[in-house]
């Protein structure tokens, strides 16, 4: 394709807000401009090179910085793309850019050239004069070189360069293989008898889902975690619950889109690398740049968990037991009886069923609830925007201004789930915050998840913890848009991954204050609030099942570790593998053909290998930081600023455990966690 009608070369962004031209982008448009952004990279990296005079902060540092700007931008618009909205033929495309990517991000980290010149200003930083972010860009670039192979042989170097090459094409793949083999499951059904228990919002979306396929009747169910989820904690049915949960847990695993080898190969090539750059292991090299700093600390944080929530979590399932023999005489417990037997218990307890918060969960309210408290805590507002370009007819866009009406960014939602759209919820952006182009430039932030749609009778109705995922989501958007920094690679959200989910997961305590449901929790008939008796049994319900719950995010940490943790090359059988690590985990028999690790995008496809243990780390830094919220008032404005201006605003420019204090004025306490959650 001839490059002088490319939109992803020549554009001319939108209007005052610079928006990406999503209705005239194809997908012949990303290779050609991948390539001519790639030689303006290379033009601009060869300059720095050849630069005669002494090596600066300036000619070189910050050159790197602003290198490849444009290329960052084509590149990131390609990937989320690609993880939400993108056919086979899309995703295929990755196996030709992220190679190039990764080689050219290789060519740059090991050229000796460019790493002497970093060097010699890293020597003398001490009398530079720089300020607390110019240093803090000094010293993540030196490490950048220096954890990339930039002190590497020749010929070490070069397998450095051969193994990210192969990464650069298997992650790609793995996250392709998990989206194919979800779609590639649906199940049909046509007698209502069996669909007993479904509440009718599960049923409404079933057969709203039935008849956009093109069925003439009956109600379709998929492993979309809106269909998924009633049927596990709603049908009475056993043998559909354990086919739906059979078929979740077998996603890429044995079936002809199969990750296991997958899962070995980049297990084994990241260990390899570790090696190469001098650590034992890819968690070691990890967790030198993180909060906790080395494997034997996120195994100890882990088993201090562990040990508190064990004994919670086998009473809880002796209830449970108990429940499903007295209700159904059920002797064989399995797996995919804990979500139906959890919420007949839960309501037995607090005497509330989860389907009475739908009503006052309506999407459009949500949303204009989270607007609200962003509003109440930071003094922003959010005004929806329509003459924006957008990927997909579902996304919204909202110009977000501060509260002198200055302009901070802008947001795209894109809520609902589809076939080209990968699972879960993230927070992604378009555009970070920072220098580009000689300017400083607000950013584009996107929210994408998949959650309860709409159907031919009702709007879309969200269950409590679909709100608690947007809420979640919204906490990282706000610390995209509140990012407050110079230089784009040290900008909110780009800090350590075990720090960066404090903003999101802070956000979840909102949902369940009255004082917030408030602000949106209205009935969608009749627009009544949500009754405080309701609120109440929300509240106090928090802790149910937390034993259980903790118990399986510890399972996914566990795993994580060790596959990054240990030397993976003599694995042959990765279920046999994964059940020897998650069993001191399990309280259930183990379910024959599912396994977790083929389908763990979190670790195989995204940023978070030897760093799941980053949820439970991060609740720690949420509850000790909404202590004092509570203390104060969780509308607090001198809470709230102090919040903003030291944690949301200051993204990677400083460590994040010095940001940390500057907001707490100590260190966080381990126990709030433990206590909120009645587990000490």
């Amino acid at each position: 394709m001839s490059t002088e009608k490319n939109p992803l070369l020549e554009r001319t962004k939108n209007g005052k807000f610079e928006a990406i031209p999503f209705d005239q982008i194809k997908r012949e448009h990303f290779l050609p401009a991948i390539e001519k952004a790639m030689e303006i990279t290379k033009a601009n990296i060869e300059k720095i090179r050849t630069n005669q005079s002494p090596p600066s902060f300036e000619n070189t540092v910050e050159a790197l910085e602003f290198a490849s700007e444009h290329l960052d931008e084509v590149a990131t618009i390609y990937f989320n793309l690609m993880n939400s909205e993108s056919d086979d033929k899309f995703k295929e495309l990755a196996q030709q850019i992220a190679p190039m990517l990764s080689a050219l991000n290789n060519s740059i980290l090991t050229d000796p050239v460019l790493f002497d010149k970093v060097e010699s200003i890293y020597n003398k930083r001490k009398t530079l004069n720089l300020n607390q972010e110019q240093a803090r860009l000094l010293e993540l670039n030196y490490k950048a070189f220096v954890r990339n192979g930039a002190r590497l042989s020749d010929e070490d170097k070069k397998k450095l360069i051969e193994i990210d090459d192969k990464l650069s094409r298997l992650s790609p793949k793995f996250m392709q293989n998990v989206m194919n083999s979800a779609n590639s499951f649906s199940l049909h059904i046509t007698d209502k008898s069996e669909l007993e228990g479904l509440p009718s919002s599960a049923l409404e979306s079933a057969a709203h889902a039935a008849k956009r396929k093109g069925l003439d009747s009956g109600w379709l169910f998929t492993l979309q975690i809106p269909s998924f989820l009633p049927v596990m904690m709603y049908a009475k049915n056993r043998e559909l619950r354990e086919k739906m949960y059979r078929a979740y847990g077998a996603r890429a695993y044995k079936d002809r889109f199969d990750n296991q080898d997958m899962v070995k190969q980049i297990a084994t090539l990241r260990h390899k690398r570790a090696n190469l750059l001098g650590f034992d292991t890819h968690a070691q090299y990890v967790l030198a740049e993180r909060m906790a700093e080395k494997p034997t600390t996120v195994l100890s944080f882990l088993d201090e968990i562990f040990d508190a929530a064990l004994p919670t979590a086998k009473e809880e399932l002796e209830e449970m037991k108990n429940l499903a023999y007295e209700h159904d005489k059920i002797t064989d417990f399995s797996a995919w009886d804990s979500h139906y037997y959890a919420q007949i218990l839960k309501e037995k307890k607090f005497n509330y069923n989860e389907e009475e918060l739908r009503p006052y969960f309506k999407m459009e309210n949500v949303i204009d609830g989270l607007f609200k408290v962003a509003n109440r805590l930071y003094g922003i507002n959010f005004s929806q925007i329509n003459n924006i370009p957008v990927y997909h007819e579902d996304v919204i866009v909202y110009e977000v201004k501060d509260k002198d009406d200055s302009h901070l960014g802008l947001l795209y939602l894109d809520t609902f789930p589809r076939e080209t759209k990968r699972d879960g919820a993230w927070m992604t952006t378009y555009q970070r915050q920072g220098m580009k182009s000689g300017k400083v430039h607000r950013p584009h932030v996107s929210i994408v998840a998949n959650l309860s749609p709409s159907t031919d009778k009702n709007p879309s109705l969200l269950q409590h913890s679909e709100v608690k995922t947007l809420f979640h989501e919204f906490g990282h958007a706000l610390h995209a848009l509140l990012s407050n920094c110079t230089y784009s690679s040290l900008a909110s959200p780009n800090v350590y991954w075990d720090f960066v989910e404090l903003p999101s997961q802070i956000m979840e305590n909102w949902v369940v204050e009255k004082d917030a449901l408030d602000l949106f929790a209205n009935h969608y008939q009749n627009e009544t609030k949500m009754p405080d008796e309701l609120i109440e049994k929300v509240k106090n319900a928090q802790r149910f099942n937390a034993g259980s719950m903790n118990l399986r995010q510890l399972s996914l940490g566990y795993l994580d570790m060790a596959w990054h943790n240990n030397d993976p090359s003599d694995i042959d059988d990765v279920a046999a593998y994964e059940d020897k690590v998650i069993e001191k985990t399990r309280l259930l028999p183990k379910v024959e053909g599912r396994n977790t690790s083929c389908s763990f995008s979190h670790i195989f496809a995204g940023g978070y290998s030897a760093g799941y243990y980053s949820y439970k780390w991060a609740e720690v830094l949420e509850a000790d930081a909404f202590e004092l919220f509570k203390e104060k008032g969780i509308f607090s404005n001198e809470i709230a600023e102090s919040f903003r201006n030291n944690i949301l605003a200051r993204g990677n420019t400083e460590h994040p455990m010095d940001i940390y204090v500057k907001f707490r004025g100590r260190k966080p306490d381990p126990e709030a966690l433990l206590k909120r959650e009645g587990l000490k």
